[in-house]
């Protein structure tokens, strides 16, 4: 009988490239990775790598190796979503992946209610903005703000949440100071390689050429509101903030849609559409929040 775990340790050299791709990626060392590789070898009677300068090649054997190794994964995943999905007791482990800021500015108070009102739900919040591939079981609920429906895998449950929009906002006090004539100049903060819109420069409140970069959502949030510059937030981060206020002259554009993604047998457990039936209403009564209408532009 072949080792499945050995399997793994195959498809993870594969879809690497490398043995120390597959060691970080599977949590091991080096030498556990050549040992499951090489007993599989050694039980298959075949050499599946050819070790380059690059890194590992799959031989004409290996390849024909991974198109079955896919399909015992497959039926691995099916399997434990199966058995998954017959679990009907509100125990056990919930895996929920969520944007950032959706999980620190707005829904962490309703996961504390739902933690407070199933203390024998094992809850893991993922705060990613990643797609989680929700077939591998990485999560088994996930919170997405999509743009287009059509996107989303046709192998996931989709439950329609409120639209999100954004805005533009930039510090009170800046603001102020724009408006009394301050030389200062107003920056486009960004995060990460995004560039500056063409109407930043030309609007009512318009930013120099130079923008303010930063690396994640929270020192975005920190450098608008310390006065450096204007940026594009959306409107519940935005609006919920007193030290921020909107742009005057800019519009709120429709971000996306909430949606809560599950996956098959998944959404059957008794957790899941706890948590999702739990989470659906608290997000319905945010939709003013969500849609920028909960306070009037200043």
């Amino acid at each position: 009988m072949i080792d499945w775990d050995d399997v793994r340790y195959f498809l993870a050299a594969a879809r690497g490239g490398s043995v120390r791709a597959a060691a970080e990626r599977l949590g091991v060392n080096h030498s556990t990775v050549l040992r499951r590789i090489a007993q599989l070898e050694q039980r298959l009677g075949v050499q599946m790598f050819e070790k380059l300068p690059s890194g590992y090649r799959l031989t004409s054997a290996g390849e024909e190796v991974l198109e079955f190794a896919e399909q015992m994964e497959a039926s691995s995943h099916l399997l434990e979503t199966r058995i998954f999905g017959r679990d009907q007791g509100a125990r056990g482990l919930l895996r929920v992946t969520l944007p950032p800021f959706l999980a620190t500015h707005l829904l962490m108070p309703d996961l504390a209610d739902f933690a407070r009102l199933h203390p024998d739900i094992e809850m893991e919040i993922l705060s990613s903005g990643e797609v989680a591939n929700l077939t591998n079981r990485d999560a088994d609920v996930a919170i997405r703000i999509v743009a287009n429906r059509k996107t989303l895998p046709l192998n996931l449950y989709g439950l329609k949440g409120p639209e999100l929009f954004s805005g533009v906002y930039m510090s009170r006090d800046r603001l102020a100071a724009w408006r009394a004539g301050a030389a200062n100049p107003i920056r486009w903060i960004v995060i990460d390689d995004h560039g500056i819109p063409d109407w930043a420069r030309e609007a009512e409140v318009h930013t120099t050429a130079v923008p303010f970069r930063t690396p994640d959502a929270e020192t975005q949030i920190a450098a608008a509101q310390q006065g450096i510059g204007m940026t594009k937030l959306p409107c519940f981060v935005g609006d919920a903030d007193s030290l921020l206020v909107r742009v005057p002259g800019t519009d709120l554009p429709m971000h996306g849609t909430l949606w809560l993604l599950t996956q098959g047998e998944t959404r059957k457990t008794k957790r899941v559409r706890l948590f999702t039936e739990f989470v659906s209403r608290r997000l319905a009564a945010y939709a003013p929040l969500l849609a920028g209408l909960s306070v009037s532009g200043d």
